[in-house]
């Protein structure tokens, strides 16, 4: 089938951009993105997948204000014919200038949140390593991302209150994925179980000052071994600098004492120049996204077939200590960092899972599911 895409001189398949390399059902391309006021009295975060061996596309956006109330809504279609269409319902994105500038649009519905935001590119793109794991000789995760920040613009209303967006104070992040990634959607009948890990960490973090940024993605074993690592500084369009990578990093965090949630911490970073980069945070806000499809919530998981048109959405009381455990896994956490007299805000994205010491974690949480975690965590955190 033709679209719009096969009029561009960019083919690398003897095929049109309707079909994907493989027939992989688990292929899955996803943009993602985090808008945020500094000062962490909101905290927003979208996303849309396609899934182009599924039929489906789908799209989510949860908003926590000021720790107590998340907002989320979900919507989800049927691919085809509208495969060069990225809209979903109510959702929509589009790319205004190619790798600087995308507009993220929730039109108005009945869940009480809509918005339209630009996101403008302050710093370069950053592409991460390919993220490459088979298991069995089979492969789990054969993706590829990029990342980038900068400031954004709009407005985001919200139970009919109408609040703007400046460039002065608010930032953004997004991350674009796309590949083989076997978890957190829905689960694969008979197949042979995944092996459950003792215990693995999952970190990601994206951080802009006014003249660099940093973003690092590292996955450990439960004794703290690096299982895989990608990471640089990158510096503001117009600098002139190319991106500084990274070896790898030393974290120590703080914790809740009743969830695995960061409250603050610190990371150093060793560059490929023997350079070091010491970043100290605190925590300003979070957001919770099971609701958004990330390990499902509510009936709601990423890739899962809802039918032709789907669109829901609801309200939670994170005041209420039992629905945050019931939320709060894959969090992410919005912190005000600090490097020497620097100041700048960013993302922290954790997921410890099982036995993990250096944090004082001998065990799995009650609430956890080891054989649902197993083979999970890794193909589908962040992005």
């Amino acid at each position: 089938m033709l679209t719009k895409y096969d009029e561009l001189l960019c083919h690398q398949t003897v095929s049109t951009f309707d079909s994907i390399e493989t027939s992989a059902r688990e292929w899955t391309e996803r943009v993602w993105v985090v808008v945020y006021d500094t000062s962490g009295e909101s905290l927003l975060i979208a996303g849309l997948g396609m899934y182009a061996n599924r039929n489906i596309m789908d799209a989510f956006a949860c908003l926590n204000i000021k720790g107590k109330t998340q907002y989320n809504v979900r919507a989800s279609r049927e691919l085809r014919p509208a495969i060069d269409e990225v809209k979903v319902g109510p959702f929509s994105y589009e790319i205004v200038e190619p790798l600087k500038k995308v507009r993220f649009t929730l039109g108005e519905n009945d869940y009480d949140l809509s918005f339209e935001v630009d996101l403008e590119g302050t710093m370069l793109p950053h592409e991460e390593v390919s993220q490459v794991a088979k298991v069995r000789g089979r492969v789990l995760e054969n993706v590829l991302r990029y990342v980038q920040g900068g400031k954004a613009s709009g407005w985001i209303k919200v139970k009919g209150k109408r609040y703007e967006i400046g460039k002065e104070n608010w930032r953004w992040l997004r991350d674009h994925s796309w590949g083989i990634r076997r978890g957190g959607g829905v689960p694969e009948s008979g197949v042979q179980p995944g092996e459950i890990p003792i215990g693995y960490l999952h970190n990601f973090s994206f951080m802009q000052f006014d003249d660099f940024g940093i973003s690092h993605h590292t996955r450990e074993s439960w004794d703290s071994k690096t299982l895989l690592f990608s990471g640089a500084v990158f510096y503001p369009y117009g600098s002139g600098k190319e991106e500084l990578p990274l070896i790898n990093v030393e974290h120590n965090y703080r914790f809740r004492p009743d969830l695995r949630r960061i409250t603050g911490g610190t990371l150093v970073f060793n560059a490929v120049d023997g350079s070091k980069i010491e970043i100290s945070m605190r925590a300003l806000a979070f957001c919770c996204l099971k609701p958004g499809g990330y390990f499902g919530h509510r009936g709601f998981v990423h890739g899962l077939w809802m039918g032709p048109s789907y669109l829901d959405g609801y309200k939670l009381d994170l005041t209420d200590p039992e629905v945050v455990r019931e939320v709060s896994f894959l969090d992410e956490v919005m912190c005000e960092m600090h490097c020497g007299d620097k100041i700048g805000y960013g993302i922290i994205e954790l997921v410890i899972v099982g036995k993990y010491p250096k944090y004082g974690y001998q065990d799995w949480e009650p609430t956890a599911d080891p054989s649902y975690i197993s083979g999970n965590v890794a193909s589908d955190s962040g992005g």
